[in-house]
Protein backbone atom coordinates (compact mmCIF):
# COMPACT_ATOMS: atom_id res chain seq x y z
CA UNK A 1 0.00 0.00 0.00
CA UNK A 2 2.95 2.34 0.53
CA UNK A 3 3.45 2.45 -3.24
CA UNK A 4 0.34 4.64 -3.50
CA UNK A 5 2.31 7.59 -2.09
CA UNK A 6 5.92 6.50 -2.64
CA UNK A 7 7.46 6.28 -6.11
CA UNK A 8 10.51 4.23 -7.07
CA UNK A 9 12.57 7.41 -6.58
CA UNK A 10 11.23 7.68 -3.03
CA UNK A 11 12.20 4.07 -2.35
CA UNK A 12 15.73 4.58 -3.70
CA UNK A 13 16.06 7.61 -1.46
CA UNK A 14 14.88 5.57 1.52
CA UNK A 15 17.42 2.83 0.84
CA UNK A 16 20.35 5.23 0.49
CA UNK A 17 19.25 7.09 3.63
CA UNK A 18 18.95 3.87 5.61
CA UNK A 19 22.43 2.81 4.48
CA UNK A 20 23.79 6.20 5.54
CA UNK A 21 22.12 6.05 8.96
CA UNK A 22 23.30 2.50 9.60
CA UNK A 23 26.83 3.58 8.78
CA UNK A 24 27.08 7.06 10.31
CA UNK A 25 24.43 7.37 13.03
CA UNK A 26 23.30 4.03 14.50
CA UNK A 27 26.78 2.93 15.69
CA UNK A 28 27.07 6.04 17.89
CA UNK A 29 23.59 6.16 19.40
CA UNK A 30 24.36 4.34 22.64
CA UNK A 31 27.24 6.73 23.29
CA UNK A 32 25.03 9.77 22.61
CA UNK A 33 22.35 8.37 24.90
CA UNK A 34 24.95 8.05 27.63
CA UNK A 35 26.43 11.52 27.06
CA UNK A 36 23.05 13.23 26.71
CA UNK A 37 23.88 15.08 23.51
CA UNK A 38 24.69 14.67 19.85
CA UNK A 39 27.90 16.22 18.46
CA UNK A 40 27.65 18.89 15.79
CA UNK A 41 29.61 16.60 13.49
CA UNK A 42 26.52 14.38 13.21
CA UNK A 43 24.42 17.33 12.02
CA UNK A 44 27.15 18.21 9.53
CA UNK A 45 27.10 14.70 8.07
CA UNK A 46 23.39 15.05 7.32
CA UNK A 47 23.98 18.52 5.92
CA UNK A 48 26.77 17.32 3.64
CA UNK A 49 24.44 14.63 2.27
CA UNK A 50 21.75 17.22 1.52
CA UNK A 51 19.19 15.82 3.95
CA UNK A 52 18.58 19.24 5.51
CA UNK A 53 17.73 20.72 2.13
CA UNK A 54 14.61 18.66 1.49
CA UNK A 55 11.81 20.93 0.30
CA UNK A 56 13.83 24.16 0.59
CA UNK A 57 14.83 26.65 -2.11
CA UNK A 58 17.56 25.46 -4.44
CA UNK A 59 19.13 28.94 -4.41
CA UNK A 60 20.08 28.38 -0.75
CA UNK A 61 21.31 24.83 -1.16
CA UNK A 62 17.95 23.09 -0.90
CA UNK A 63 16.16 20.60 -3.15
CA UNK A 64 12.71 20.82 -4.69
CA UNK A 65 11.24 17.67 -3.16
CA UNK A 66 7.73 16.77 -2.05
CA UNK A 67 6.65 16.22 1.54
CA UNK A 68 7.11 12.45 1.34
CA UNK A 69 10.88 12.77 1.09
CA UNK A 70 10.78 14.63 4.40
CA UNK A 71 8.54 11.95 5.90
CA UNK A 72 10.99 9.26 4.79
CA UNK A 73 13.73 11.13 6.67
CA UNK A 74 11.47 11.29 9.74
CA UNK A 75 10.60 7.59 9.53
CA UNK A 76 14.11 6.29 9.06
CA UNK A 77 15.60 8.44 11.83
CA UNK A 78 12.89 7.24 14.21
CA UNK A 79 13.71 3.62 13.38
CA UNK A 80 17.20 4.04 14.84
CA UNK A 81 15.84 3.29 18.35
CA UNK A 82 16.67 6.68 19.79
CA UNK A 83 13.80 9.12 19.62
CA UNK A 84 16.09 11.70 21.20
CA UNK A 85 18.55 11.39 18.32
CA UNK A 86 15.72 11.78 15.82
CA UNK A 87 14.31 14.77 17.69
CA UNK A 88 17.61 16.63 17.80
CA UNK A 89 18.61 15.98 14.20
CA UNK A 90 15.14 16.76 12.83
CA UNK A 91 14.24 19.84 14.88
CA UNK A 92 17.04 21.81 13.25
CA UNK A 93 15.46 21.61 9.79
CA UNK A 94 11.78 20.83 10.31
CA UNK A 95 11.29 23.46 13.02
CA UNK A 96 13.92 26.22 12.89
CA UNK A 97 14.73 26.27 9.17
CA UNK A 98 11.06 25.97 8.17
CA UNK A 99 10.31 29.39 9.70
CA UNK A 100 13.25 30.96 7.89
CA UNK A 101 12.29 29.43 4.56
CA UNK A 102 8.64 30.43 4.82
CA UNK A 103 8.89 33.97 6.22
CA UNK A 104 12.55 34.98 6.40
CA UNK A 105 14.00 37.93 4.54
CA UNK A 106 16.76 37.64 1.95
CA UNK A 107 19.22 38.67 4.67
CA UNK A 108 18.07 35.91 7.02
CA UNK A 109 18.01 33.28 4.30
CA UNK A 110 21.52 34.14 3.20
CA UNK A 111 22.99 34.30 6.70
CA UNK A 112 21.01 31.58 8.51
CA UNK A 113 18.96 29.39 6.14
CA UNK A 114 21.78 28.65 3.69
CA UNK A 115 24.38 27.73 6.36
CA UNK A 116 21.58 25.90 8.19
CA UNK A 117 20.89 23.68 5.19
CA UNK A 118 24.57 22.80 4.99
CA UNK A 119 24.63 22.40 8.81
CA UNK A 120 27.48 24.86 9.16
CA UNK A 121 25.10 26.55 11.60
CA UNK A 122 22.61 24.71 13.84
CA UNK A 123 19.30 26.36 14.67
CA UNK A 124 16.58 25.60 17.17
CA UNK A 125 13.03 26.76 17.70
CA UNK A 126 12.46 28.58 21.00
CA UNK A 127 8.78 29.03 21.83
CA UNK A 128 7.88 27.30 25.11
CA UNK A 129 8.31 29.20 28.38
CA UNK A 130 7.89 28.28 32.04
CA UNK A 131 4.36 29.74 31.97
CA UNK A 132 3.55 29.25 28.27
CA UNK A 133 3.60 25.78 26.76
CA UNK A 134 0.58 24.91 24.63
CA UNK A 135 -0.77 28.39 25.48
CA UNK A 136 1.40 30.20 22.93
CA UNK A 137 -0.50 33.48 23.33
CA UNK A 138 0.80 33.73 26.91
CA UNK A 139 4.45 34.20 25.86
CA UNK A 140 6.14 36.72 28.14
CA UNK A 141 9.69 37.04 26.76
CA UNK A 142 9.77 40.69 25.78
CA UNK A 143 11.46 42.43 22.85
CA UNK A 144 11.72 46.15 23.53
CA UNK A 145 12.10 48.41 20.49
CA UNK A 146 15.32 50.40 20.89
CA UNK A 147 15.58 52.11 17.52
CA UNK A 148 17.89 50.01 15.34
CA UNK A 149 17.63 46.93 17.57
CA UNK A 150 15.46 45.03 20.02
CA UNK A 151 16.40 44.36 23.64
CA UNK A 152 15.32 40.85 24.65
CA UNK A 153 14.51 39.83 28.22
CA UNK A 154 12.84 36.64 29.39
CA UNK A 155 13.24 32.88 29.44
CA UNK A 156 12.48 29.75 27.43
CA UNK A 157 12.30 26.12 28.50
CA UNK A 158 12.12 22.62 26.98
CA UNK A 159 14.12 23.85 23.98
CA UNK A 160 15.65 21.05 21.89
CA UNK A 161 19.29 21.77 20.97
CA UNK A 162 19.11 24.94 23.05
CA UNK A 163 22.65 24.67 24.48
CA UNK A 164 24.69 23.64 21.44
CA UNK A 165 22.83 25.58 18.72
CA UNK A 166 24.23 28.58 16.86
CA UNK A 167 20.97 30.53 16.66
CA UNK A 168 17.45 30.58 18.03
CA UNK A 169 14.30 31.11 16.01
CA UNK A 170 12.48 32.66 18.95
CA UNK A 171 8.97 33.83 19.69
CA UNK A 172 8.99 37.12 21.62
CA UNK A 173 6.43 39.67 22.74
CA UNK A 174 6.64 42.96 20.85
CA UNK A 175 3.33 44.37 22.07
CA UNK A 176 1.17 43.82 25.16
CA UNK A 177 -1.74 42.43 23.15
CA UNK A 178 -2.22 38.63 23.34
CA UNK A 179 -2.31 36.90 19.96
CA UNK A 180 -1.41 40.03 18.01
CA UNK A 181 1.62 41.03 20.07
CA UNK A 182 3.99 38.16 19.27
CA UNK A 183 6.84 38.27 16.74
CA UNK A 184 9.47 35.82 15.52
CA UNK A 185 13.13 36.71 15.27
CA UNK A 186 16.58 35.16 15.02
CA UNK A 187 18.80 35.46 18.10
CA UNK A 188 22.47 34.53 17.84
CA UNK A 189 23.58 32.07 20.51
CA UNK A 190 26.88 33.97 20.84
CA UNK A 191 25.20 37.23 21.87
CA UNK A 192 26.00 38.45 25.37
CA UNK A 193 23.28 38.06 27.97
CA UNK A 194 22.27 34.50 27.06
CA UNK A 195 22.56 31.73 29.63
CA UNK A 196 21.61 28.10 29.07
CA UNK A 197 21.40 24.97 31.16
CA UNK A 198 20.62 21.39 30.11
CA UNK A 199 17.59 19.69 31.63
CA UNK A 200 17.47 16.06 32.79
CA UNK A 201 14.62 14.12 31.24
CA UNK A 202 12.79 10.81 31.66
CA UNK A 203 13.49 9.86 28.04
CA UNK A 204 14.98 11.26 24.84
CA UNK A 205 18.37 11.06 26.59
CA UNK A 206 20.38 11.71 23.42
CA UNK A 207 18.46 14.92 22.82
CA UNK A 208 19.84 17.95 24.61
CA UNK A 209 16.96 19.98 26.06
CA UNK A 210 17.64 23.42 27.46
CA UNK A 211 16.38 26.14 29.71
CA UNK A 212 17.40 29.56 28.36
CA UNK A 213 17.47 33.03 29.88
CA UNK A 214 17.80 36.29 27.94
CA UNK A 215 19.14 39.25 29.90
CA UNK A 216 19.30 42.47 27.85
CA UNK A 217 20.20 40.62 24.66
CA UNK A 218 20.66 43.03 21.76
CA UNK A 219 19.11 41.80 18.49
CA UNK A 220 19.33 43.81 15.22
CA UNK A 221 16.04 44.82 13.61
CA UNK A 222 17.01 42.92 10.46
CA UNK A 223 16.71 39.67 12.45
CA UNK A 224 12.91 40.03 12.57
CA UNK A 225 11.23 37.14 10.72
CA UNK A 226 8.38 38.31 8.51
CA UNK A 227 6.09 41.05 9.78
CA UNK A 228 6.08 42.39 13.31
CA UNK A 229 3.30 41.05 15.56
CA UNK A 230 2.52 38.21 13.14
CA UNK A 231 4.51 35.57 15.01
CA UNK A 232 1.53 33.79 16.56
CA UNK A 233 0.06 33.14 13.13
CA UNK A 234 3.40 31.93 11.76
CA UNK A 235 3.61 29.47 14.65
CA UNK A 236 0.06 28.23 14.03
CA UNK A 237 0.83 27.73 10.34
CA UNK A 238 3.79 25.51 11.18
CA UNK A 239 1.96 23.45 13.80
CA UNK A 240 0.35 21.35 11.07
CA UNK A 241 3.70 20.16 9.74
CA UNK A 242 5.17 19.75 13.23
CA UNK A 243 2.27 17.57 14.33
CA UNK A 244 2.46 15.47 11.19
CA UNK A 245 6.16 14.93 11.80
CA UNK A 246 5.45 13.87 15.39
CA UNK A 247 2.72 11.51 14.17
CA UNK A 248 4.96 10.03 11.51
CA UNK A 249 7.81 9.61 13.96
CA UNK A 250 5.53 7.91 16.47
CA UNK A 251 4.30 5.42 13.88
CA UNK A 252 7.83 4.69 12.63
CA UNK A 253 8.96 4.08 16.20
CA UNK A 254 5.91 1.86 16.72
CA UNK A 255 6.76 -0.16 13.61
CA UNK A 256 10.33 -0.62 14.81
CA UNK A 257 9.18 -1.56 18.32
CA UNK A 258 6.62 -4.07 17.09
CA UNK A 259 9.20 -5.77 14.84
CA UNK A 260 11.54 -5.97 17.82
CA UNK A 261 8.79 -7.44 19.98
CA UNK A 262 7.89 -9.99 17.31
CA UNK A 263 11.49 -11.11 17.05
CA UNK A 264 11.66 -11.65 20.80
CA UNK A 265 8.36 -13.58 20.80
CA UNK A 266 9.71 -15.90 18.11
CA UNK A 267 12.97 -16.57 19.99
CA UNK A 268 11.78 -16.83 23.59
CA UNK A 269 10.26 -20.08 24.85
CA UNK A 270 7.98 -20.80 27.81
CA UNK A 271 6.52 -24.19 28.72
CA UNK A 272 8.45 -25.67 25.77
CA UNK A 273 6.69 -23.39 23.28
CA UNK A 274 7.68 -20.21 21.49
CA UNK A 275 5.88 -17.21 22.94
CA UNK A 276 4.45 -16.37 19.52
CA UNK A 277 2.32 -19.55 19.67
CA UNK A 278 0.30 -18.33 22.67
CA UNK A 279 -3.10 -17.06 21.58
CA UNK A 280 -3.18 -14.15 24.04
CA UNK A 281 0.07 -12.72 22.67
CA UNK A 282 -0.83 -13.47 19.05
CA UNK A 283 -4.09 -11.55 19.38
CA UNK A 284 -2.33 -8.57 20.96
CA UNK A 285 0.04 -8.48 18.01
CA UNK A 286 -2.88 -8.75 15.59
CA UNK A 287 -4.69 -5.83 17.24
CA UNK A 288 -1.60 -3.62 17.33
CA UNK A 289 -0.74 -4.44 13.71
CA UNK A 290 -4.25 -3.58 12.52
CA UNK A 291 -4.24 -0.26 14.33
CA UNK A 292 -0.77 0.59 13.03
CA UNK A 293 -1.77 -0.07 9.42
CA UNK A 294 -4.89 2.09 9.69
CA UNK A 295 -3.05 4.97 11.36
CA UNK A 296 -0.29 4.91 8.74
CA UNK A 297 -2.85 5.13 5.93
CA UNK A 298 -4.62 8.05 7.64
CA UNK A 299 -1.35 9.86 8.30
CA UNK A 300 -0.14 9.50 4.70
CA UNK A 301 -3.51 10.77 3.47
CA UNK A 302 -3.05 13.92 5.55
CA UNK A 303 0.50 14.38 4.24
CA UNK A 304 -0.86 14.22 0.72
CA UNK A 305 -3.58 16.76 1.54
CA UNK A 306 -1.04 19.13 3.13
CA UNK A 307 1.11 18.78 0.01
CA UNK A 308 -1.93 19.97 -1.99
CA UNK A 309 -2.29 22.92 0.42
CA UNK A 310 -5.62 21.79 1.87
CA UNK A 311 -6.69 22.92 5.33
CA UNK A 312 -5.81 19.96 7.54
CA UNK A 313 -5.66 21.59 10.98
CA UNK A 314 -8.28 19.25 12.41
CA UNK A 315 -6.84 16.17 10.73
CA UNK A 316 -3.30 16.92 11.93
CA UNK A 317 -4.60 17.22 15.47
CA UNK A 318 -6.44 13.92 15.05
CA UNK A 319 -3.37 12.16 13.73
CA UNK A 320 -1.09 13.59 16.40
CA UNK A 321 -3.53 12.54 19.12
CA UNK A 322 -4.10 9.01 17.86
CA UNK A 323 -0.58 8.17 16.68
CA UNK A 324 1.29 9.33 19.77
CA UNK A 325 -1.19 7.68 22.13
CA UNK A 326 -0.97 4.50 20.06
CA UNK A 327 2.83 4.50 20.37
CA UNK A 328 2.51 4.99 24.11
CA UNK A 329 0.22 1.95 24.30
CA UNK A 330 2.35 -0.17 21.98
CA UNK A 331 5.58 0.55 23.88
CA UNK A 332 3.87 -0.70 27.06
CA UNK A 333 2.81 -3.91 25.30
CA UNK A 334 6.27 -4.55 23.81
CA UNK A 335 7.87 -4.16 27.24
CA UNK A 336 5.28 -6.60 28.56
CA UNK A 337 6.19 -9.08 25.83
CA UNK A 338 9.73 -9.21 27.22
CA UNK A 339 8.61 -9.66 30.82
CA UNK A 340 11.42 -9.03 33.30
CA UNK A 341 13.93 -8.47 30.50
CA UNK A 342 11.86 -5.56 29.23
CA UNK A 343 12.60 -3.76 32.48
CA UNK A 344 16.35 -4.12 32.01
CA UNK A 345 18.30 -1.23 30.45
CA UNK A 346 20.39 -3.46 28.21
CA UNK A 347 17.26 -4.47 26.28
CA UNK A 348 15.81 -2.11 23.68
CA UNK A 349 12.32 -2.20 25.14
CA UNK A 350 13.31 0.01 28.09
CA UNK A 351 14.45 2.89 25.86
CA UNK A 352 11.45 2.44 23.58
CA UNK A 353 9.16 2.70 26.60
CA UNK A 354 10.88 5.82 28.02
CA UNK A 355 11.07 7.64 24.73
CA UNK A 356 7.43 7.11 23.80
CA UNK A 357 5.99 9.06 26.73
CA UNK A 358 6.84 12.55 25.46
CA UNK A 359 4.81 12.00 22.29
CA UNK A 360 1.52 12.88 23.94
CA UNK A 361 3.03 16.08 25.41
CA UNK A 362 5.37 17.74 22.90
CA UNK A 363 3.97 19.77 20.01
CA UNK A 364 0.69 20.21 21.90
CA UNK A 365 -0.63 17.81 24.51
CA UNK A 366 -3.31 15.22 23.82
CA UNK A 367 -5.71 17.38 25.80
CA UNK A 368 -5.03 20.33 23.49
CA UNK A 369 -5.45 18.09 20.43
CA UNK A 370 -8.87 17.01 21.67
CA UNK A 371 -9.90 20.62 22.18
CA UNK A 372 -8.79 21.58 18.66
CA UNK A 373 -10.79 18.67 17.25
CA UNK A 374 -13.82 19.54 19.40
CA UNK A 375 -13.75 23.17 18.22
CA UNK A 376 -13.62 22.03 14.61
CA UNK A 377 -16.58 19.69 15.04
CA UNK A 378 -18.74 21.34 17.70
CA UNK A 379 -17.59 24.96 17.68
Amino acid sequence: MNNYYFTSEHQLFRKSLRDFLNREIVPHIDQWEEEGEIPKSAFKKLGDMGYYGLGFEESYGGMSTDIFYTMILVEELNKCNSAGTAASLLSHSTLALEHLSKNGSEFLKKNYLKPGISADLIGCLAISEPQAGSDVSNIQTKAEDNGDHYMINGSKTFITNGVKCDFYVAAVRTEEKGYDGISMMVIDRSDSGIKTSALKKLGWHASETAEISFDNVRVPKENLIGEINKGFYYIMEKFELERLILSTGALASAEYALEYGLQYLSERKAFNRSLNTFQELRHRVAQLSAELACLKAFNYQICDALQRKENVTKECAMSKLLCTEFMDKLSYQVLQFLGGYGYMEEYKAARIFRDSRIGTIGGGTSEIMREIIAKSIIG
